[in-house]
Formats: structure tokens, sequence, C-alpha cells
């Protein structure tokens, strides 16, 4: 099936009443999720997965991908007119998007915002169906020691890029691929940090451990703070209407911001904050005016809202083509493939048509959906926050005990929810990102397998990872990554006393 092809194929199995409605149904709860501080579309995405067990694979994906995307348009919303970030990356645009606010452009700035999300959106469809059937036609070629070199690299990369301490990134991965061992080692069958319980002899699920380390440590923290009442700008609909100047202003923004966050997205890592912060530079560096920013320029909300939501589709390409995911987000949506039986990887496009097409024409499908609602309804979703805070967290931490007890009924996930809060609260008290160590519970057991096909093949000598040509180029990137920035430091340290003294 080729490209044109296999997007009206998408567009058939998306545009079908329930996908379009569960289309729908994702992009409205991710606006709102993207609206509300403290849910995020982690969390929000793990809380909704057990109540995708009686869908088809293509509707369900359809759903929580509509939440993931979703979400990136609902955060510009409140970092605009209430300069609080719904969503993390979204707090870049509350720089300039809530100055506007206040000199009276709340709805440029807006409009703006939604037009740039819908053309990166837009983009990053036809970027997911150009390098997903490259990667997934590269991906055939992998064995076990590429897969196991490709999730080394990935994990070296999220190290240097989750924005803080390397050694704490270090140690959240280790965390993490530790929690990824409790259960019954694959291969031999014995178990492994069970304490001779029966339950966690099955491993310890993702869902709960999301839920708790983003949902219940946001509860929390907010908890914590105390109730706020928001103070929001208000916006007419005849405001929503950019000048001739300003579209002109944003229409290189938002072209340069789609393709940075859809490249940004490709990396492990957070990437849709990591691409809003690099737009937000590119613009403040290619600006005759910089000392704009920060005042209310409108580049900085282009940008930004760009790239977040092009970071969203390039997120997608290693999930859909290697079977990998590089955030917590694509996590969770590589667990709804495996509940529903499905093997993601190379071979999706192949085996599952409907599920890859289906999904990428939808992303296309609920960015329309949300570029027509956004606008019209800001002031409905807006409302939203005048929620009491209190009231809203209990809910969803009432909500969150439930889904973490339906995945298995089991209590163990319940406890498993409770102690990764207390942990995750414990992270955001000392500002530790717990990116690294999602990724690597997922990555951990692939990591472990692929390892060990490897040494059955080469009975037992490590050696044919560097007789592999692919593997060692993931290799060294990956060792290159970690050693080339402390490298370099230690370079110019020695050369900045030659240069004094010349």
């Amino acid at each position: 099936m080729g490209t044109v092809e296999g997007l009206l194929y998408g567009f058939g199995v998306a545009l079908t009443p329930v996908n379009l409605f569960a289309c729908f149904i994702g992009v409205i709860i991710g606006t709102i999720v993207g609206i509300l501080p403290g849910i995020g579309p982690v969390g929000a995405m793990a809380l909704l997965l057990p109540s995708t067990f009686a869908l088809s694979p293509a509707t369900a994906l359809i759903m929580l991908a509509g939440i993931y995307y979703g979400s990136m348009y609902g955060g510009s919303t409140t970092s605009i007119l209430v300069n609080v970030p719904g969503e993390a990356a979204s707090v870049v645009t509350a720089i300039d998007g809530y100055q506007m606010a206040r000199k009276g452009r709340a709805g440029a700035a807006l409009a703006v915002s939604a037009m740039g999300s819908f053309v990166a959106g837009s983009g990053g469809v036809v970027g997911i169906v150009l390098f997903s059937s490259w990667l997934a036609d590269l991906a055939l070629q992998f064995g076990p020691p590429e897969y196991f070199a490709l999730t080394v690299m990935g994990l070296a990369i999220l190290s240097r890029l989750s924005g803080g301490s390397v050694l704490m990134a270090f140690l959240m991965v280790g965390l993490g691929l530790a929690i990824g061992t409790v259960g019954m080692e694959p291969i031999s069958g014995v178990r492994r940090f069970t304490f001779g319980s029966v339950q966690l002899s099955q491993g310890i699920e993702l869902v709960p451990v999301i839920m708790g380390l983003y949902g219940v440590a946001e509860v929390l923290v907010l908890a914590e703070e105390g109730v706020k009442k928001a103070v929001i700008e208000r916006v007419r609909f005849r405001e929503l209407f950019p000048t001739r100047t300003e579209w002109r202003m944003s229409s290189w923004p938002i072209a340069r911001g789609s393709v940075v966050g859809f490249l940004t997205g490709l990396i492990p890592g957070p990437a849709t904050v990591l691409a809003t912060f690099i737009s937000y530079t590119i613009e403040r560096r290619v600006s005759k005016t910089p000392e704009r920013f920060g005042t209310g320029a409108i580049e900085g909300v282009a940008g930004p809202e760009s790239a977040n939501n092009g970071a969203t589709a390039g997120a997608m390409v290693p999930l859909l083509s290697l079977g990998i995911p590089f955030a917590p987000a694509t996590a969770i949506l590589l667990g709804a493939l495996v509940i529903h039986g499905i093997q993601p990887g190379p071979l999706l496009i192949a085996n599952q048509p409907e599920v890859f097409w289906g999904v990428v024409a939808s992303m296309y499908v609920g960015n329309v959906l949300l570029l027509i609602l956004n606008l019209p309804l800001v002031g409905l979703f807006v409302s939203i926050l005048r929620i009491p805070q209190h009231i809203l967290s209990t809910f969803v931490l009432l909500l969150r005990l439930v889904g973490a007890f339906s995945l298995n009924n089991s209590m163990l996930d319940v406890w498993v929810l409770v102690a990764t809060g207390l942990l995750g609260y414990a992270f955001r008290k000392m500002r530790i990102d717990p990116a690294p160590l999602i990724v690597a519970v997922v990555l951990g057991p692939i990591m472990e397998k692929t390892l060990r096909q490897t040494l059955f093949m080469a009975h037992g000598d490590w050696r044919l990872l560097m007789f592999r040509p692919l593997s060692l180029v993931l290799l060294l990137i990956g060792a290159l990554v970690l050693a080339g920035p402390p490298l370099l430091a230690g370079l110019r340290r020695r050369a900045a006393p030659a240069s004094a003294a010349a």
C-alpha cells in the first residue's frame, strides 16, 4: 500500500462514526486537561487507559492520541489568559502570551497559538508518514543487537536532555531499570524482588507508576499550595482576529517552530517542553528586535506553540515504526497497543494498517476539530478554572484510585499508585524530573530481552555488539552524547589560559 492509498484508507478509518466520536472525545478531554493545572496529558491518558479495553485498537489509540496533542492546545489558553500554564509545554508561552493579554491582544495570541498548533500538527502528519515508512523499512534490518544498542542510546540521550543533573538522571534511569526487573524473569522463569508475593510475580504495571508520579504527586502539591482563585483575562470573539502585521510576524516562527518541534520529538526526552525552549531561543536569536521578547512579542507565542504540537507528532514516529517510546505519553500509547494484543514495530504498517493509518489520519482530523472548537469556545473552556481547586483535586484523586484498581482488580496496583505518588511528590519538592524513570521502566525489559538474545546468538560473546555496524554506530552515538559535553568543557578550560596568555 502506497503513501497516498494508505492516507486515503486512514481517513476512511478515522471518519467512521465511532472513530470520529472517539477523536472528538479525545481532543475535548485533552483541551480540558491542558487548561486545568495539575492533571497533565500523561496522567489523563493513564487514567482513561482502562476505559479503552472494550474499544477496538484503532479507536482506543485515536482517543488517547487526541488527549496527547489536544492538551497542547488547552495549555496555551491558560498560559495566555491566566499566566498559569496548564501543561509543562506551555510554560514558555506564558512569557509573552500573558503580556499580550495585558495589552488587550489576548485574542490575537490565542488565534496565532491555535493556527500555529494546527499548522504544526498538519505538517507533523506528513512527517509521520514519511519518517515512519522509512524507519520501518530500516528497522526490518534490526536484530537483537541493534534493538539493545537503540535502547542504550535512547537512555543515554534522555539522561543528557532531562534538564537537570546528569548524575540524578542516571539515578532515575537506574531506579526505572530496577522497577522493570521486578517479577518473573522472561527466559529462566526465576522470580526477582517479589519477596514471596504472588502478585509481584507478574511485575509492576506501568500505568499506576505513571499515574502516581505525575497525577497523585501533582494533587499533593496543589493541596500543599492551598486554595487559589484564578484571575482570568476576558476575551471577546470579535477580538480573535490578529492584524495583518501580526500574521506576517507569526508566519516564519510558525514554520520554524513546526520543523524544530517535529525533529525534537524524534529524540528521547521531554520533547514537547524541550521543543518550546529551543523554538523560543531561536526566535530571539533571529529577531531584529530581541528586546521585545518578554514584553508581548507575538513571535514568542507562535514559535513555541507550533513547536510543542510538532513535537507530539514527532514523538509518534519511533513508537509506530520501532515500537519504542521515547516519552512517558507514548509509553502509555505503547501500553494500549500491548493490551489490545498488537505488536508495535516495523511490521505494524503491514499487519495492522487500520491502526497505523487510522491513527495518523485521525491526528489531522483532530487538529481540524481543535481549530474549530478552541477559538469560539475559549470562554467556556476557561470557565472550568472557576471550579474550586480542592473539589477538582479530590475528584481527580478518586478517579486515579479507581483507575488503578480496575487495571487488574488488584490492591497491589493501588499500593503502587500510592507509593509512587509519594515518591513523585518528593521528586517535585527536590525538582527532579521523573521522565527518565518512566522511559527506563518501559525500555528495561526490552533491553534485557534483546541483550540475552544477543548473547545467545554469539554464544556468550558480547563483542557481537561491536561487529554489527548499525549497533556499533548506535552505541557510539550514545557514548558521544554522554562523553562529548564534558570533553568539550575540558578543552575549553585548557584553551582559556592559553588565549589569556596570548
